[in-house]
């Protein structure tokens, strides 16, 4: 093989991986992008027998998921869930005021945001520590026997 068509080859080879890849790397991003039906529908997933759009939003948690003086961070729904004191439950933007940054961790009633190390009061959103000075905003729940939704 002369060193003409050894490099016809080689750059045929290189156009076919090339082209697979983009088209693998397009079938991926359609495969994982949100987006709604035709009917202005959502693509979110409710559990069986959770009543959908009849009692409020998706069921984030059962109320035992959520431990007392500590809580659960939801990163899909962009939210923070805690249990203050025992049966109260509060809900929180879980983007740090700082810098934007997801909150990571709810324990011994303190929000903790890894990123600056920025800390929020559990009951309140309310910061403690770090260089965050803005709350966490409030978000609206609905709690119905042992189920938590966003409201």
């Amino acid at each position: 093989m002369s060193a003409t068509q050894e490099h016809r080859s080689l750059f045929g080879r290189r156009t076919v991986v090339a082209a697979v890849g983009a088209a693998g790397a397009a079938a991926a991003l359609t495969a994982c992008g949100g987006g709604s039906d035709d009917k202005g529908g959502s693509d979110a997933v409710e559990q069986p027998g959770s009543g959908g759009d009849k009692q409020g939003g998706a069921v984030l948690a059962a109320t035992a998921e959520i431990p007392e003086g500590g809580g659960k961070v939801f990163a899909q729904q962009k939210v923070v869930v805690t249990q203050p004191k025992p049966g109260e439950f509060k809900a929180f933007s879980s983007t740090c005021t700082h810098q934007g940054c997801a909150v990571k961790d709810v324990s011994a009633g303190t929000i903790t945001c890894p990123c600056h190390n920025s800390t929020f009061d559990a009951a309140t959103g309310s910061p403690t520590g770090g260089p965050a000075t803005q709350p966490l905003p409030a978000r609206e729940i609905t709690v119905e026997g042992d189920s938590i939704r966003l409201a």
